[in-house]
């Protein structure tokens, strides 16, 4: 079988994009080769990326049996684990899926909003008035703290600490891009594991527990034949857990804010919305706000965050587009080619909100969070918890940049991010 034409073997492709080129070869390849192409690199398979809207929908909406998902994702093993969601295939990957679905849902999630702001306020409260600081610990320093929180509960302040500072360390060298950083990853994950099984193991010798987060929900799920998870599976999927709302969400909010900080008239709009629930709103009334809502939409368009969608190994042969593709093929549907596109998003390298206000995107056109059966559980959690904490920085901070021009996106892992150096100075609001 001939694969879609592309790209002669490129020899560095991670370093490409550590240097900052990755999407300008992506966008050189889609105008060079059409919406199909081959990615063949030294060291790995050829992959076939996606990115024309008509062949995302006949990807994520083709049956789960056609393709091996899990089996692209086999590099995040040794981090997260045999039995994490994301590695999984099957009937394996609808069960476990089904048991950790219920916390993202519901009246779980509108109980993860007071937390996500109430954290946000007690960071944030430490800010420096009119001193240049780098931004990225800042943020960091948020979602840990809420993901931890929903996902362990109020535990004791040393063991807060300790997870805390254990995560960091652990993804910090888990996605260097220097060698001689990552010999300390086993030694970080052995530390990691030993904190987590110590938080399994005590919340299961309580006899009774009604707090609502992750961990307990956990604890109690049971499958459809009754069957508990085991430790090793409930540390897998709070390691997976943790690992997909910590990162990603940490670059999505600061492309927010650097954005929000960039354009004034962004930032005008965003107050006068937020100045019109007065002074104390609830989370829930800040989550409807519409411009907020299409700020961060349009945020997680420009630049994708990952720029990816997990790979999906073709298991039957099947025909997308027209092209046939044998078992074996790996396809990648890229985020960002699609969120690129001109036909659907006019002047993409512009930052406009307001087409998230005046047309509703396909689930093929805008999918930020993946699609089909792999769509990201906890997209709606995730979704809430970026409008949430940018609406309190800007009710409390006026954020403005030290350096006004342009930044070009960064990999950090699989993430596409400001550069770590991005500073900002910070002020009260008028």
């Amino acid at each position: 079988m001939s694969l879609p034409h592309g790209p002669r073997v490129i020899p560095f492709l991670h370093n490409l994009k550590w240097r900052g080129r990755f999407l300008e070869f992506l966008e050189y390849c889609v105008g060079r080769y059409g919406d199909i192409f081959t990615f063949r690199v030294i060291g790995s398979r050829p992959f076939v990326v996606v990115s024309h809207p008509q062949a995302i929908e006949e990807i994520f909406t083709a049956p789960a049996g056609y393709f091996d998902s899990g089996k692209a994702n086999q590099a995040f093993r040794a981090l997260l684990g045999n039995n994490s969601l994301l590695l999984l295939d099957g009937i394996q990957h609808q069960q476990q899926r089904k048991l950790l679905l219920p916390p993202f849902h519901g009246e779980h999630l509108s109980k993860y909003g007071q937390i996500i702001c109430g954290i946000t306020q007690q960071e944030i409260q430490q800010w420096a008035v009119d001193r240049p600081f780098a931004i990225r610990p800042q943020v960091q320093a948020i979602t840990l703290r809420i993901i931890l929180q929903i996902i362990f509960g109020s535990q004791q302040e040393s063991s807060v600490e300790s997870l805390n500072q254990c995560l960091s360390e652990l993804v910090d060298s888990f996605i260097s891009p220097f060698w001689w950083q990552r010999f300390s990853f086993p030694q970080k994950k052995q530390q990691l594991d030993r904190l987590v099984y110590a938080q399994i193991r005590q919340r299961r010798q309580e006899t009774a527990c009604s707090t609502p987060d992750i961990l307990s929900l956990l604890l109690s799920a049971r499958d459809e034949a009754g069957a508990a998870l085991t430790d090793e599976e409930i540390r897998d999927e709070l390691i997976t857990l943790i690992m997909a709302g910590y990162e990603t969400t940490t670059t999505a909010v600061l492309w927010a804010l650097y954005w929000v900080a960039k354009l004034p008239q962004i930032r005008e709009k965003l107050d006068k919305e937020l100045c019109s629930l007065g002074s104390h709103p609830a989370p829930s009334e800040i989550a409807r706000l519409s411009y907020l809502g299409a700020v961060c939409s349009e945020t997680l368009r420009i630049y994708s965050i990952t720029g990816f969608t997990f790979d999906r190994v073709v298991k039957v042969p099947l025909s997308i587009m027209g092209y046939q593709f044998e078992p074996g093929t790996v396809l990648s549907p890229c985020t960002y080619l699609t969120h690129q596109r001109e036909d659907l998003y006019p002047l993409p390298k512009q930052f406009q909100p307001e087409r998230f206000l005046v047309r509703q995107f396909s689930p093929y056109e805008y999918y930020p969070f993946g699609g089909g059966n792999r769509r990201c559980i906890g997209m709606a959690f995730a979704q809430m918890e970026i409008e949430l904490v940018l609406a309190t920085i800007l009710s409390h901070w006026h954020l403005s940049l030290v350096d006004d021009r342009p930044v070009r996106p960064v990999g950090r892992g699989v993430t596409l991010t400001p550069p770590l150096s991005l500073e900002m100075v910070a002020n009260r609001p008028n």
